[in-house]
């Protein structure tokens, strides 16, 4: 009993991915880069963008992506919770009086509800907690995939129902910046992949240099716009506290709905690991492409919030479900 102690405090300490983003927004927003570096910085931003995913593309088997048929019921209830539950959640928090939360953050918070899961945290706590990995693998994989296309047009919808509008032109950016490079890791998978299997943790570090590069971008852009004026610590408290009771009432809910449906305790933690995620690596680079600079600094804020607060919940969740009897 004293072992799991300290284990479990280890798990409330800071990411130190998150601590790096952390450090990158303060940076940006002392040293924010303006002009002509700011657009160099966006054009190498895009760059590294295409560059994580074709790499994607070309880490993931066609195996993965056709073996996540098999499992249906499984992965459509993932889906259900991911593209559904979670935007209808995003929905109402916007009901909320702009006097708690502002119009631009309530944005922010609908964009964070409509982004797909997470891919390595989801496989990685489905793994702690003995769940179903494979059935993790490829309904993560396949909420990435159905996320490039779904995620834009769920936000340029859920807007327009709020007054505001997407233009096509942003999602036709997604399919090329996102989509494209994607596909062609896809069709290099043959030459790319026996290289990126002797250098397995390089796209991991493509993944988080690239959040970095796109975050300091757009808070850069924020800042210039004066992103700090907007956004109050009393504003912050509450993308605090809404970040919260979303994770719980999500948690909960993939819970309860995998038990309803007769699903297996190894399928209830894919479900809940899978479902209750949302993707800062995808997240950050659509954000970069649908918004401007100045109103993107603003998106990403509720979503590294978010972000966070998942790491440290489903790790307390997953030692608690490892820690079931066989």
């Amino acid at each position: 009993m004293n072992q799991k102690g300290p284990g479990w405090l280890k798990t409330l300490r800071p990411d130190p991915f998150v601590t790096a983003l952390l450090a990158t927004v303060v940076a940006a927003s002392f040293l924010p880069v303006r002009d002509a570096a700011a657009d160099g910085l966006a054009l190498a931003a895009k760059g590294v963008i295409a560059m994580l995913f074709f790499l994607h593309g070309a880490k993931l088997s066609r195996e993965a992506v056709v073996a996540g048929v098999t499992h249906w019921r499984l992965h459509l209830t993932v889906l259900s919770v991911t593209f559904i539950a979670f935007p209808l959640l995003g929905l109402a928090a916007g009901l909320l009086p702009e006097s708690l939360l502002p119009k631009s953050l309530a944005m922010g918070v609908l964009f964070l509800t409509c982004l797909p899961s997470t891919v390595q945290s989801s496989i990685a706590f489905t793994s702690i907690a003995r769940g179903n990995v494979a059935a993790a693998v490829c309904s993560a994989s396949a909420s990435n995939l159905l996320g490039m296309a779904l995620t834009p047009l769920l936000v340029g919808l859920l807007l327009h129902a709020q007054g505001d509008a997407l233009s096509f032109s942003a999602v036709q950016a997604i399919a090329l910046q996102l989509l494209a490079p994607f596909i062609a890791g896809q069709l290099a998978r043959r030459w790319v992949a026996p290289w990126l299997a002797r250098r397995a943790r390089i796209v991991g570090v493509v993944d988080r240099f690239s959040v970095l590069l796109i975050v300091y971008s757009a808070f850069s852009g924020a800042v210039v716009a004066g992103v700090w004026k907007l956004v109050s610590a009393r504003e912050l408290g509450v993308i605090v506290v809404l970040s919260a009771v979303l994770l719980a009432i999500v948690l909960a809910g993939s819970r309860r709905l995998a038990r309803m449906f007769g699903f297996s305790t190894e399928d209830e933690i894919t479900i809940v690991f899978c479902g209750s995620k949302k993707s800062l690596i995808t997240g950050a680079p659509m954000a970069a492409i649908l918004f401007p600079a100045a109103t993107a600094g603003l998106m990403i804020i509720p979503l590294m919030v978010f972000h966070q607060m998942q790491m440290m919940a489903c790790a307390v969740i997953a030692q608690r479900y490892a820690a079931r009897p066989d």
